[in-house]
């Protein structure tokens, strides 16, 4: 008579294995994901500089080279606009331009993070700066705030 052993559960070699293998999975996948939000605001800010950027260029095109004012910038590209550029909440026949933009989005990074406003110089709640003679526009951050890669937001 033969009587087979029933093996019930892992060998103590099995466990180790299992352990070591988990452990380079997570020192592989945990630096990656942490550097995941860091690396999601920096491309936020670069998808929010296009969407502007490519706003300005279209009001420009569309207003036979004039760009968005320093102080209608909001407004110009969020409401209708005539051939001068003045606003309207509502298109007709001479409000015929826009909008470009639903609203203006907010600054991803940095010190002044969630701010939408748009100035020619830094300041609180100023999210973006913006040169209306040569349709420029760039993030309001300080000239030490630096994305993943040690790329100024400014310079962005």
């Amino acid at each position: 008579m033969h009587s087979f052993a029933v093996r019930r559960g892992f060998s103590l070699i099995e466990l180790v294995i299992v352990v070591v293998i988990i452990g380079i999975i997570g020192a592989i996948a945990i630096p990656r994901m942490s550097r995941g939000a860091a690396g999601a605001a920096d491309s936020a800010l670069a998808g929010n500089l296009a969407v502007l950027r490519n706003s300005i260029d279209l009001f420009q095109t569309e207003h036979g080279g004039l760009f968005p004012t320093q102080v209608k910038f909001s407004d110009q590209l969020t409401l209708f606009s005539d051939d001068a550029g003045n606003v309207m909440s509502t298109k007709d026949s001479t409000f015929i331009f826009g909008p470009y933009l639903r609203a203006i989005p907010p600054l991803p990074v940095g010190a002044n993070k969630g701010a939408t406003g748009v100035n020619a110089t830094a300041g609180s709640g100023i999210g973006w700066i913006y040169d209306d003679t040569t349709g420029a526009i760039r993030a309001s951050t300080t000239g030490s705030e630096v994305d993943a890669r040690g790329v100024l937001y400014s310079a962005y």
